[in-house]
C-alpha cells in the first residue's frame, strides 16, 4: 500500500520536499511565514495520504464507514488549506478567515451520520446530499477572496499578476475539473495546490530583488528603472511623506515606526490602480508612478489615498504633479511634487507646533 501511493504521488512528494528545504534555507522570508508554509506543505502531503487511503478502501469494496470519515475529512480539509494559504500569503489576515472553513467542518461531520453532504450507497457509489455542493461554494469563495486581496496588495506590475493569474488557474481548475474528470480529479488536487504554491513562491523571491522589505512596495532601484523607462508615458508623480515618524520611533520604539510604515504602504497599495506603481523610496518617503494616467483618475487616486490614510489614525503629506502631455521632465515633476509635499508638511508640524519638517 505504501509502495502503491508512493508510485501515485513520487512527483508531489519531490517537489513538496525541495519546498520545504527551501523554506527552511532562506533568508528572505520572516519566519512566521516560514512555518506557516512548512505547516501548509505537511497538511497537503496528508491530505494526499487520505485521498489515496479513500480511493484505495473504494478500489477493494471495504470499509464503507471509515471511507465516509475519510470523505468528511477530505471535504474539510480543502477549504482549510485554502483558509491557510489566504492567512499565510495575506497581510495582515486575521484568524476569522478560518470561521467558514471551520463551520464547514462541523457540517461534514454532521454529515458523516446524516449524509446532508455525502454519502456513500451500499454499492459504494458516491451520493451528494442536499448541501452536497456547499464544499465547492466555500471552497470557492475562499479562492475568490484570496486572489482579490493578493491583486490588491500587489504593485499591480506584470511580474506580480503573472504568479496570480497561475494561482487563479491553478484555484479555478480545482472547482471546474472535479465536475469534468468526476471524483478521480481528486487523485491529483493536492499535486495542482503543490505546484500552484511552488510557482507562487518562486515568482516572489524572483521579486525581492525590486522590493523593499519592510513593506512589500517597490524599492529605490525599481524607482530609478522604472522612471528611465518610457518616461514620456508617466503622466503624474505623487509625492508622500509619512507625519510624526520620528515621534511614533522615540515614543513606541522602531517596531511601532515600522508597523506605522507598513500600515501606510497598505493604504497606499489599496488606493493605487493598474498602471499606478507604489515605491518606497527612502526611511518614509513613497512615490506613486502614474502611466498614461488622465488628471482626473489622479485626483481620483489622491481622494483614496486621503480617505485610506484617515482612517488608519497615521498621517502623511501628500504632494504631486501632473504632466497634461508630456512637457515636463521626470525631474520637473518630482520637484514640484515635493515642493508641494513639503508646504502640506511644514502646515501639518505648525499647526502641532512643533516646527519641524521630519
Amino acid at each position: 500500500m505504501i509502495r502503491e501511493y508512493i508510485i501515485q504521488n513520487w512527483a508531489m512528494l519531490l517537489l513538496l520536499s525541495a519546498f520545504a528545504v527551501l523554506l527552511m534555507t532562506t533568508v528572505f522570508l520572516e519566519q512566521k511565514m516560514i512555518k506557516r508554509m512548512l505547516f501548509l506543505i505537511v497538511a497537503i502531503f496528508l491530505l494526499s495520504v487520505c485521498v489515496f487511503a479513500e480511493f484505495h478502501l473504494d478500489g477493494i469494496g471495504r470499509s464503507r464507514g471509515l471511507r465516509i470519515v475519510l470523505m468528511a475529512v477530505r471535504y474539510s480539509a480543502t477549504p482549510l488549506i485554502i483558509a491557510m494559504i489566504l492567512f499565510t500569503l495575506t497581510k495582515k489576515a486575521r484568524w476569522h478567515v478560518f470561521i467558514p472553513a471551520v463551520l464547514l467542518v462541523i457540517i461534514n461531520v454532521v454529515s458523516i451520520f446524516t449524509g446532508i453532504v455525502f454519502s456513500v450507497s451500499e454499492t459504494g457509489a458516491l451520493q451528494r446530499g442536499p448541501l452536497g455542493y456547499l464544499p465547492f461554494i466555500a471552497v470557492g469563495g475562499y479562492c475568490f477572496f484570496l486572489i482579490f486581496v493578493l491583486f490588491r496588495q500587489s504593485n499591480k506590475q506584470t511580474a506580480e499578476i503573472i504568479p496570480i493569474v497561475f494561482l487563479s488557474f491553478a484555484f479555478v481548475s480545482g472547482l471546474v475539473l472535479p465536475f469534468v474528470l468526476g471524483r478521480d480529479y481528486a487523485k491529483i488536487f493536492c499535486a495542482t495546490i503543490a505546484v500552484a504554491l511552488f510557482v507562487y513562491y518562486v515568482f516572489s523571491i524572483l521579486q525581492l530583488t525590486k522590493k523593499d522589505a519592510l513593506t512589500g512596495l517597490l524599492n529605490r532601484h525599481a524607482y530609478y528603472a522604472a522612471i528611465a523607462d518610457d518616461p514620456k508615458d508617466i503622466t503624474a508623480l505623487v509625492s508622500m511623506d509619512m507625519n510624526g515618524l520620528k515621534t511614533i520611533n522615540d515614543t513606541g520604539g522602531h517596531a511601532a515606526g515600522d508597523e506605522a510604515l507598513s500600515t501606510l504602504a497598505l493604504c497606499f497599495l489599496r488606493a493605487s490602480k493598474p498602471r499606478q506603481s507604489v515605491y518606497r523610496v527612502g526611511g518614509d518617503e513613497f512615490i506613486i508612478i502614474c502611466r498614461r494616467t488622465s488628471e482626473s483618475e489622479m485626483k481620483q487616486l489622491l481622494e483614496r489615498l486621503e480617505k485610506s490614510v484617515s482612517e488608519t489614525g497615521y498621517s502623511c503629506a501628500i504632494g504631486y504633479s501632473y504632466a497634461a502631455g508630456g512637457d515636463k521632465t521626470i525631474d520637473e515633476m518630482l520637484k514640484e511634487s515635493d515642493e508641494m509635499m513639503y508646504a502640506k508638511k511644514e502646515q501639518y508640524y505648525l499647526a502641532f507646533g512643533t516646527g519641524a519638517c521630519r
